[in-house]
C-alpha cells in the first residue's frame, strides 16, 4: 500500500504536465420501455430482412428497418425493430443485446423518442438588397 502511494507521489512530482484526466462521463439515462428498439453495431451488409429474421425469434416483429446510406445503399450501422408489445421488446433486448449478427456484435436497447425539432431559422441577411 505504501509503495503504491509512493509511486503515485513520485509520478506527480516528475510529471511533465499538470494534466489531470476528466472524470468519467455520467451514465446515459435509459429510455423508457417501449415496443421500439434501437439496434447498433450492425454490419454494413445487414439488411432489414436479416434484422427482422434475427429478432423474430423473440416475438412478433411489426417492422424492422436498417438505416442506409443514401449514396452507397449500405447500412449506416444501426436500425430499429418494432415489436407488437413491450414485453416482446424486452425479450428481444435480452436475446440479442451483445450477440453476433452477420459477424458483428450488436447492441439492442429501447429507442428514445425524438425530441421536437426547432423550426428552421431564416438565413441571416447579408445587408445587400437586390432589386428586380
Amino acid at each position: 500500500m505504501a509503495a503504491a502511494a509512493a509511486r503515485a507521489g513520485f509520478r506527480r512530482m516528475f510529471s511533465v504536465s499538470g494534466f489531470t484526466p476528466p472524470p468519467p462521463p455520467a451514465a446515459r439515462p435509459l429510455a423508457d420501455p417501449c415496443n421500439n428498439l434501437f439496434v447498433s453495431g450492425l454490419n454494413k451488409r445487414t439488411t432489414s430482412e436479416g434484422l427482422r429474421e434475427a429478432f423474430s425469434k423473440f416475438g412478433q416483429v411489426i417492422e424492422a428497418r436498417v438505416i442506409t446510406d443514401r449514396i452507397s445503399g449500405y447500412s449506416r450501422g444501426f436500425g430499429f425493430v418494432k415489436y407488437a408489445t413491450v414485453e416482446e421488446a424486452g425479450e428481444g433486448i435480452k436475446g440479442m443485446d451483445g450477440k453476433f449478427l452477420d459477424g458483428w456484435v450488436i447492441f439492442a436497447e429501447y429507442a428514445k423518442q425524438r425530441e421536437a425539432q426547432q423550426p428552421a431559422q431564416p438565413a441571416a441577411s447579408s445587408g445587400y438588397q437586390y432589386s428586380n
